[in-house]
Order: C-alpha cells, then sequence, then structure tokens
C-alpha cells in the first residue's frame, strides 16, 4: 500500500459522520512544559491535530520553563481536574521528589477515574519521587532511554479500534526509544519498536487500566516531526476517544464526537 493511499485510509474513518449538533465537545486539560522538548510548538501542535479530527475543546497549562524540579501550579488547585473529560499529559518534570504532589496527580486518574493521554516524557516525569503512583497510573516504568535514532513501529494491537488502518510497520525518523523496566500487567501493548542497545522490543504505544480510569500511553513525540506526522496524530486522538468511551469499533468518531463543524 502506498504512504498516500495508507493516509487516506486511516482519515476515512474520521470523515465519516460525527457530529451531532447538540453534543457537547470533549473538554480537555493539557499540561506542558520542562526539559528538552520544543513545548510551545507541541502544544498547538497535538491541540490542533486532535481538535481537527474530534470534537475536542483544549485548556493549556504550559509553565516550568525547561526546568526538571517544577510542580505545575494547576495541581495545587484542589480537584484541579474538575470540568475536565480527560487530561493530556505532555510533560518533562522528572526530578519532582514531592510524594504527596505526584500522588494528588496520579490520584485524579486512580481514584477519581479521570481519563489520561500521556504523551512522551511524561513517562520519565516524577521518576524521582518515592512512590509507584505515577508509574502505575502510566503503566510502564522506565526512566531512560536509548540513543536518538530512526525506528521502526511495528504494530502489535491490530484489532484495536485505534489501529484501525495503521500499517504493520512503519518508520519514526530519530526518535527516542523509551526502555521498558516493567511492563505493568494492567496495560496492553499497541505498538513495539526494538532497542539497539537493550537487544529487546519496547512498547510504544499502549493503553492502561489504571485504578478507575482509562489511559492511553505513548513515547513516541520527542521531536516536533513525530507529532506532525498523521499516522502518529491519527493514532493519539483515537486513544483520547477511547479513553473517554467515544471511539467506535471502526476507528471513528462515536456520533457528535467527529470534527466540530466551523
Amino acid at each position: 500500500m502506498s504512504p498516500r493511499i495508507l493516509i487516506l485510509t486511516i482519515l476515512a474513518a474520521f470523515t465519516q459522520p460525527g457530529y451531532a449538533e447538540d453534543a457537547k465537545p470533549i473538554r480537555a486539560l493539557m499540561i506542558c512544559g520542562g526539559c528538552c522538548h520544543n513545548y510551545e510548538g507541541q502544544k498547538k501542535i497535538v491541540a490542533d491535530a486532535i481538535s481537527s479530527r474530534a470534537n475536542v475543546v483544549f485548556d493549556v497549562v504550559h509553565e516550568g520553563g525547561d526546568e526538571r524540579t517544577h510542580q505545575v501550579s494547576v495541581y495545587a488547585k484542589p480537584e484541579f481536574w474538575k470540568g475536565y473529560d480527560v487530561i493530556v499529559h505532555n510533560e518533562c518534570f522528572g526530578q519532582v521528589e514531592d510524594v504527596a504532589f505526584v500522588e494528588k496527580i496520579a490520584n485524579a486518574h486512580l481514584v477519581h477515574g479521570v481519563p489520561a493521554v500521556m504523551l512522551h516524557c511524561s513517562t520519565h516525569s516524577y521518576r524521582a519521587a518515592k512512590t509507584q503512583a505515577w508509574r502505575e497510573t502510566l503503566g510502564m516504568t522506565s526512566s531512560y532511554h536509548e540513543k536518538n535514532r530512526d525506528l521502526k513501529i511495528r504494530t502489535v494491537g491490530t484489532d484495536h479500534p485505534i489501529m484501525t488502518g495503521v500499517p504493520a510497520e512503519w518508520l519514526d525518523p530519530r526518535d527516542e526509544l523509551y526502555v521498558a523496566e516493567k511492563f505493568w500487567p494492567s496495560a496492553t501493548p499497541l505498538a513495539v519498536a526494538y532497542g539497539v542497545e537493550t537487544k529487546r522490543d519496547h512498547p510504544v504505544i499502549w493503553l492502561n487500566n489504571a485504578g478507575k480510569a482509562k489511559v492511553f500511553a505513548t513515547t513516541l513525540g520527542h521531536n516536533d516531526s513525530t507529532m506532525q506526522n498523521a499516522i502518529w496524530q491519527e493514532i493519539v486522538t483515537r486513544g483520547l476517544l477511547w479513553s473517554v468511551g467515544k471511539l467506535e469499533s471502526d476507528g471513528s468518531p462515536s456520533a457528535g464526537y467527529g470534527p466540530a463543524k466551523k
């Protein structure tokens, strides 16, 4: 299948009738910021990609500069998750050590059942805190990655609606392969990549039943080019829809949750 036909096949699932005049948009809170990434650009790439494919509106909190120890201010609010259907984590604060702070974030999902989308360095965030709550939420424990290189992604969750139309293999140029030190039993892999340094496969896209919440996660997305890839954008959009129960068995949005009419 040619790349053009492949992309058209994936896009077709998102052009089926899926908008209802009375459907309320999915309200998403996106948290971004921290070390090592172009969060100024990525917050727009992610929000635009998802909103162009699904009936989702975003509030974005971007802070912390390139610090690894920053504690995002919105997390200090009581019940910071209130009013949102899903939280999109695209943060990189790996050296936060405050256990109570980290467990409060995790418990928004584990205890209060708020769905989550975990992007790239969110998997490495909060790893310095002496608690497993964040790893339990993610469904994977990882503290380091292999050298930046081209990754051959292999689909393993071929029967899942999120992966409808996605090729059996595709190339993710110049990305970081996060090393899975533990893949939790509550998690289900959808795609993997082989680690040249570790000599084994590592999950790069997965689902997790985290306490009361449904969590979609991917470690792919170090560079803007990955997030600008149509395949990545479709998968992440579907992951968000799945997390809130608005993804159909054919990979299309539920009625009312396709792209909003202009």
